[in-house]
């Protein structure tokens, strides 16, 4: 190769095509619109649900003495969904938000507690199980990583997922819940002793 042809060679090289800011410009624009959009659907979807959820009556409180706490949890609330359908959300006064929770357990019922969400109770009378579980409503865990409650809200049963700080303590809440519905669904026989 000859001195002119490698100065020819060099000739028809081009130097690297300067960034088209337009276009980048452009499809960045355009992923936003999208991203917008999409959070938009979801916000619907979300405020759709609340409204077919809306015959829900609102939510107990606690009531001024609960009594003597049997047992306190530090954990996660990670949402309620209808009784046996685990994608079946609930978000109507609150209960489809995520947050931390206290719960504490008493003869009254169960108090939960969630700092930056509606804080609900559920009468002693209302608990219907609890048990351990692995998911619930987008939320999908170790095998028995989460403690799921069962109560009844007016007409409609209702799961409701805590996960604590320590995992240990799940058994024990769930002999707990249930050794109190068991203790509540048993009829009192008063003809026994009115014939006595």
């Amino acid at each position: 190769m000859t001195y002119a042809s490698l100065i020819n060679l060099a000739a028809e090289e081009k130097s690297a095509e300067v960034t088209n800011w337009g276009g980048r410009i452009g499809w960045l624009v355009g992923l936003a619109l999208f991203v917008a959009l999409v959070y938009w659907l979801m916000r619907q979807g979300w405020q759709w649900r609340g409204r077919l959820q809306a015959d829900l009556p609102a939510l107990p409180t606690a009531p001024e003495a609960p009594g003597e706490a049997k047992l306190k949890l530090s954990g996660r609330y990670h949402g309620s969904t209808t009784a046996g359908q685990w994608l079946d959300r609930i978000v109507a006064h609150g209960l489809g938000v995520r947050s931390k929770a206290e719960l504490t357990l008493t003869d009254a019922g169960l108090d939960v507690v969630r700092p930056g969400a509606d804080d609900f109770f559920v009468p002693a009378a209302q608990l219907r199980e609890a048990r351990l579980d692995k998911g619930i409503a987008g939320k999908v865990l170790t095998e028995g990583g989460l403690l799921v409650v069962t109560w009844q809200h007016g007409d409609k049963l209702i799961d409701s997922g805590f996960r604590s700080d320590r995992a240990e303590q799940h058994p024990a809440w769930v002999e707990a819940i249930n050794s109190m519905t068991e203790t509540s669904e048993q009829p009192t026989d008063t003809t026994e002793g009115a014939a006595r």
